[in-house]
């Protein structure tokens, strides 16, 4: 049995919503990505094996789609959540084995901010120049937003969930254009997940840096 043998079931039209049909791929990268956004807001370790299964999936769903910078990004992902799920586990410094949340410092803006414009330009002109791409930028820009803000994610930078959202506000149009409909919905839900991350670890950076005040004025 061939991979392609694996893999052609996962692809085949499994429901059809506005009469497009929607894959299995789709619906398994559906809840799978669903699942790990929600993980991520409650900053539970099992996010990251999650979310390596749904980049799998969406490697799969982009490509046939021709969303070739959002496939090749899922490989980098990968690779980053390999990164996170080491650092969420081992990035909390001595005494103490979990890494607590933090806000982006401002050398980390200026990199964060100086590769995103770098990638985006970049990945436009490779994307134009090499693929059959109709959406090169908006392809290019997303992947730029979902790195820095995968990096953010995995050294548990309270601002990535900005970058995420940022980047969902592009990417719902985006793949309801492609005609991802249920993908364009899951992204509408991570839009909404992304703001309770946000209060989440705002709540909890918040009562980490109030305890030392506390403990003084007690």
């Amino acid at each position: 049995m061939s991979l392609a043998d694996i893999l052609d079931p996962l692809q085949q039209p499994l429901v059809t919503v506005l009469d497009t049909p929607v894959s299995w791929t789709e619906v398994l990268g559906f809840g799978s990505g669903a699942l790990c956004v929600w993980l991520v807001a409650r900053q539970h370790i099992a996010n990251w094996p999650i979310g390596i299964a749904n980049n799998v999936f969406f490697i799969l769903l982009f490509a046939q789609a021709g969303l070739y910078a959002d496939a090749g990004l899922q490989i980098v992902f990968i690779t980053l959540a390999a990164y996170g799920w080491w650092t969420w586990t081992h990035g909390g410094g001595p005494g103490t084995s979990v890494l607590p949340v933090r806000r982006t410092t401002r050398t980390e803006w200026a990199w964060l901010l100086a590769a995103g414009v770098v990638g985006t330009a970049g990945l436009t002109l490779l994307l134009t120049r090499a693929t059959d791409s109709t959406v090169p930028f908006w392809d290019a820009l997303t992947t730029s937003l979902s790195l820095m803000a995968t990096y953010g994610q995995c050294r548990k930078r309270l601002e990535s969930w900005w970058l995420w959202i940022a980047a969902d506000v592009v990417y719902i149009p985006l793949y309801a254009h492609k005609g991802l409909y249920l993908t364009s919905l899951l992204y509408a839900g991570f839009l909404a997940l992304c703001l309770v991350g946000l209060r989440n670890w705002h709540r909890d950076l918040t009562a980490r840096t109030s305890r030392p005040l506390e403990a003084v004025t007690a």
